[in-house]
């Protein structure tokens, strides 16, 4: 069968990627061509365009960007006629893939969705959309399935969330191999997170790095997005000693004693690697200010929405400040508090539904179009 995957983010590249690879498991002639990145095209498949192309952030950027991403929007469409998939999958990336979703279902090709756009977040209207142009919707979080078919009766497939594979499946550095590679010391790594777009990583990366000169005892370890280049990080590191590990993420984390971290994917991932962490979070001025009055979420980080509780800290917009960070990154560094934290990572895992979300949503795609 011939597969059209739309994924517009990193983290779409990854669940992108190890959704390919079961695809080609279970069928061997599959033809895939995708909007990606690396590690789809690692997969296999044809890439069409990649992420770093497409990823604009804040109501105020895609404004600015907005002839880019209607002629991306025209091109995407005449792909895919030429290219006449048995399927459309769409992971996350919702104002992109929703126009096309509208525009494939008027057309007879099916559509499915992996990863459902937060609409329980924000643009909750956004279900009269899915209800008529998607076919089958696969949900990664266990509290979407009750929004979906308990508040607006719209039957999805719960399949577990794939950062659990991602994670256990990776290929594992050695630990003193990998310090050794990258010139770290001896002492405890704290990780830099500070997202994969410029304009993320502009806001964050350098409140991040105000603190280091309060932790002499620890290490201080960017870790730098595949999507940018080292010279992108050079202008905010000065003349300090902190160390930049380029798109090695999970390897970082899997020494990490403790984390400071961009909201986003990356806030479960640290958890689910059971590192302590900070979540952090600033926007345009603009951005925030409509974002605050139309998203009425008690929490912004997944850790804390799964679990329907403030599990880790979360410093937003003016909160996000050299003070309040390093308060809250000395008290992950005591133990009583680490210890506990901890313990609800591992609820969160438990909750999260266990291993095979990218071979069960494959199965299912399989499934429905025989």
């Amino acid at each position: 069968m011939k597969y059209y995957i739309i994924a517009g983010e990193a983290s779409g590249d990854l669940h992108g990627s190890n959704l390919m690879k079961e695809l080609y498991k279970k069928d061997p002639q599959a033809d895939i061509r995708f909007w990606g990145g690396d590690l789809m095209q690692g997969a296999g498949g044809t890439l069409v365009k990649h992420y770093c192309d497409l990823a604009f952030m804040g109501f105020a950027e895609v404004v600015q960007n907005l002839g880019t991403i209607l002629s991306n929007i025209k091109f995407c469409k005449q792909d895919i006629l030429a290219f006449q998939p048995d399927v459309i999958i769409f992971i996350d990336y919702p104002g992109f893939n929703m126009r096309i979703a509208k525009w494939a279902k008027e057309r007879g090709i099916p559509t499915h969705y992996y990863i459902s756009p937060q609409i329980w977040a924000w643009k909750e209207s956004r279900i009269k959309a899915i209800r008529r142009d998607v076919d089958r919707m696969y949900i990664i979080l266990p509290f979407e399935k009750d929004f979906y078919e308990t508040k607006h009766n719209f039957p999805v497939e719960f399949v577990g969330h794939p950062l659990i594979d991602a994670i256990h499946n990776r290929k594992k550095a050695d630990p003193d191999n990998f310090k050794k590679e990258h010139g770290l010391d001896d002492r405890p790594v704290i990780a830099l997170l500070p997202g994969s777009r410029k304009q993320e990583i502009s806001k964050m990366l350098e409140v991040m790095l105000s603190v280091v000169n309060d932790f002499p005892d620890y290490q201080f370890v960017i870790a730098g997005a595949p999507s940018q280049e080292y010279a992108f990080y050079q202008r905010f590191l000065g003349s300090s000693n902190v160390k930049f590990i380029s798109n090695k993420t999970y390897d970082l984390l899997s020494i990490a004693h403790a984390a400071l971290v961009t909201s986003g994917t990356a806030t479960l991932e640290t958890a689910l690697f059971k590192v302590p962490e900070v979540v952090c979070y600033k926007g345009g001025w603009i951005s925030y200010q409509i974002a605050k009055r139309i998203i009425t979420l008690k929490y912004i980080s997944l850790v804390n929405l799964i679990m329907d509780k403030e599990v880790v800290k979360e410093l937003i917009q003016n909160d996000f400040n050299k003070k309040n960070i390093r308060e809250e990154l000395q008290k992950l560094l005591t133990p009583a508090y680490r210890e506990n934290l901890l313990k609800q990572y591992d609820l969160l895992e438990e909750k999260l539904g266990g291993e095979g979300a990218s071979e069960k949503t494959a199965n299912l795609i399989i499934k429905h179009l025989t």
